[in-house]
């Protein structure tokens, strides 16, 4: 769960350090190395600053994130996305570190992911099968690796890059994540038959 929110639901300004120890900074810091590059909105969510220009949430939407960040970070033996609520994190940083057009992105973004549902299988995202949840992401998570790898300086970033960011954010910033999974491969990605483990490690998931 994660506490800044609970704290205080429309701010980030509290410093933050999860109960594992991680702080913000080395948060935006292990994110950046395991996705490559620079995190959207890094620098409001290391200052506490918030952004003036926001786009409501409903009730709906956080549960429409929390299935998506779940697809990407599912529950095994480890708690998932959803049981740091995921979902609420994310409209809580889009508002406070989100400038205008980047949450334009994020909110396209969404309504991207369900119209491609629509068109996939004919129903909305959350009405969807997991395998079904897991295959559309996929694909999308395989296109913006390719836009990300090829667009120019001054283009915006993927929108599906930013929920991947925030997911992966929120979760190594939650207690779950903290206490109970600190190795973590976000699904989807790329399969990778191997990985190196060592004894007395947590799970790679």
């Amino acid at each position: 769960m994660n506490k800044d929110i609970n704290n205080n639901k429309n701010s980030s300004k509290t410093p933050f350090r999860g109960p594992g120890g991680i702080n913000r900074k080395e948060a935006v810091q292990y994110i950046s190395l395991l996705l490559g590059g620079t995190l959207v909105g890094a620098n409001a969510f290391l200052t506490g600053c918030q952004t003036e220009d926001k786009q409501a949430f409903s009730k709906k939407d956080i549960t429409y994130l929390d299935e998506i960040a779940e697809t990407i970070l599912p529950q095994t033996n480890t708690p998932g996305a959803k049981a740091a609520q995921i979902g609420l994190f994310m409209t809580v940083m889009v508002n406070d570190c989100y400038d205008e057009k980047e949450q334009l992105i994020f909110h396209n973004g969404m309504n991207t992911i369900n119209d491609l549902s629509s068109k996939q299988f004919g129903k909305t995202f959350v009405k969807i099968s997991p395998e079904q949840r897991n295959t559309l992401l996929v694909q999308i998570d395989n296109e913006q690796k390719k836009y990300m790898k090829n667009k120019k300086e001054d283009e915006p970033v993927h929108y599906f890059r930013m929920l991947k960011e925030l997911t992966l954010l929120g979760y190594f910033t939650s207690e779950p994540g903290c206490t109970k999974a600190k190795r973590y491969m976000p699904v989807p990605g790329k399969y990778i038959g191997c990985v190196p483990y060592k004894k007395g490690e947590k799970a790679i998931v």
